[in-house]
C-alpha cells in the first residue's frame, strides 16, 4: 500500500465517525419534524436510530484509534438536538396535545398542566446538556478516558434518558388524553432530568471489545436479542429502557445495603 492511498484510507476512516454523527443529527432533526407532523411513532424511532448511530461514532473512533477534540464536541453538539430538544419535543406532544379541559373538572387544571410541561420538558433538555458538559470536563480531567474507561457512567446517559421517552411513545402512539396520566408523564421527564445530572452510577458498555473472541453462545443470545427487538419491538425496547432506568437505583440500593460508600 503506498503512501497516498495510506492518506486516503486514514481519511476516510476519520470522516467515518462524524458521518454516523451527521446521521444521529439528520435523526434528531427528523423526529422533531415527525413529532411537529403527529406522526409520533415514526419520531420515537428516530430517537432510536440516533442511539444506535451515537454508539456505532464512539466505537468507531475508538476501535479505529482516530479519536479527536472536534468529534468529541461534535457529537455532543449533535446528541443535544437527538437527545435533548427531539425527545423533549415529543414528550411535549405525546403527552400534551391530547388534553381535553373538559376531561378535567376545572379547565383551568388543564393550562396550569400544559404550564407544568413546558417547564418540564426545558428541564429535560438543560439537564441534558448540562450532562454531555459535564461529561466532557471529566475527559479532560482524566486525560481524554472520562468514565467510560471505568464500567460505569456517573449520572444517566442523555441518550438513555431520550430512550425512555422514546420507547414508551413507540409502546404506546396513541397520545395521552387524561390529566392526570400527563401528570403522571411529566413527574417521569422531571425524574429522568434529575436523573442525567445525579451522581448515580449507570453501567457503561463502551469498553467491551468486540474484536475478541467470544462463545458461541454469546452470538446465539445476542443474535437472538437483535429478532426480539424486530419483531417485538414495543414491548422489549420498552422492557431494555426502564431496565436500565432502574439499574441505577438498584446499584445505589445495593451499595448501600453492602455498605459501600463509592
Amino acid at each position: 500500500m503506498n503512501q497516498e492511498t495510506n492518506h486516503r484510507l486514514r481519511r476516510g476512516i476519520y470522516l467515518l465517525p462524524s458521518l454516523f454523527t451527521a446521521g444521529n443529527l439528520l435523526c434528531g432533526y427528523y423526529s422533531i419534524l415527525s413529532s411537529a407532523a403527529g406522526d409520533l411513532d415514526r419520531a420515537a424511532k428516530l430517537i432510536g436510530v440516533a442511539v444506535v448511530l451515537d454508539s456505532l461514532d464512539g466505537r468507531v473512533a475508538r476501535m479505529s484509534n482516530v479519536s479527536s477534540p472536534f468529534g468529541k464536541e461534535f457529537d455532543s453538539l449533535a446528541d443535544v438536538i437527538s437527545f435533548g430538544i427531539a425527545p423533549a419535543f415529543l414528550a411535549l406532544a405525546w403527552g400534551l396535545r391530547g388534553l381535553d379541559p373538559s376531561s378535567a373538572a376545572d379547565p383551568a387544571l388543564v393550562r396550569h398542566i400544559y404550564q407544568v410541561g413546558w417547564i418540564a420538558t426545558f428541564a429535560f433538555v438543560i439537564c441534558g446538556a448540562w450532562r454531555l458538559a459535564r461529561f466532557n470536563i471529566q475527559s479532560i480531567d482524566t486525560g481524554g478516558l472520562g468514565p467510560s474507561a471505568h464500567r460505569y457512567f456517573v449520572g444517566m446517559p442523555i441518550p438513555a434518558a431520550a430512550g425512555v421517552i422514546a420507547a414508551v411513545v413507540h409502546f404506546t402512539p396513541e397520545p395521552i388524553t387524561d390529566w392526570y396520566w400527563a401528570v403522571g408523564w411529566l413527574a417521569l421527564v422531571f425524574a429522568l432530568a434529575f436523573l442525567m445530572i445525579s451522581t448515580l452510577r449507570y453501567p457503561s458498555f463502551k469498553n467491551i471489545d468486540f474484536r475478541r473472541r467470544r462463545p458461541s453462545l454469546v452470538i446465539v443470545l445476542i443474535g437472538l436479542m437483535v429478532w426480539l427487538i424486530v419483531v417485538y419491538s414495543e414491548p422489549v425496547l420498552l422492557v431494555i429502557a426502564i431496565a436500565y432506568l432502574f439499574s441505577g437505583l438498584v446499584g445505589l440500593a445495593r451499595r448501600r445495603l453492602l455498605g459501600h460508600t463509592g
